[in-house]
């Protein structure tokens, strides 16, 4: 049974940093892509990044272009989201999913499996 559980959520001020990591288990981690998506209240949810199953193929939302980065350790079944310059409409829950192929979509119909997610807030 797959399993993915997130972390690294919080409270940060526009401009600050955070750090999301996903890890999975009752998966070959390394032979799927990743994805993270992010719902905020009463909105749809929305692509943020994907990464294929080596790591060199990613895609990201235009959104977060430039201000976030996914990443994936193989060896530790993890994939990261680091996110910089945070603003106000970065507030959302986060979570993650797993590809049902090697590599990373921005539509979500092609992951199969979801993690809880993790609440990030950037407010004053």
């Amino acid at each position: 049974q797959v399993q993915l559980v997130e972390s690294g959520g919080g409270a940060v001020q526009p401009g600050g940093s955070l750090r999301l990591s996903c890890v999975a288990s009752g998966v070959v981690f390394s032979s799927h892509g990743m994805g993270w998506f992010r719902q905020a209240p009463g909105k749809a949810r929305q692509f943020v990044a994907a990464i294929s199953w080596s790591g060199r193929g990613t895609l990201y939302g235009d959104s977060v272009k430039g201000r976030f980065t996914i990443s994936r350790d193989n060896a530790k079944s993890t994939v990261f989201l680091q996110m910089n310059n945070l603003k106000p409409e970065d507030t959302a829950v986060y979570y993650c999913a797993k590809s049902g192929s090697d590599l990373g979509y921005s539509n979500d119909f092609a992951y199969d499996a979801w993690g809880q997610g993790t609440q990030v807030t950037v407010s004053l």
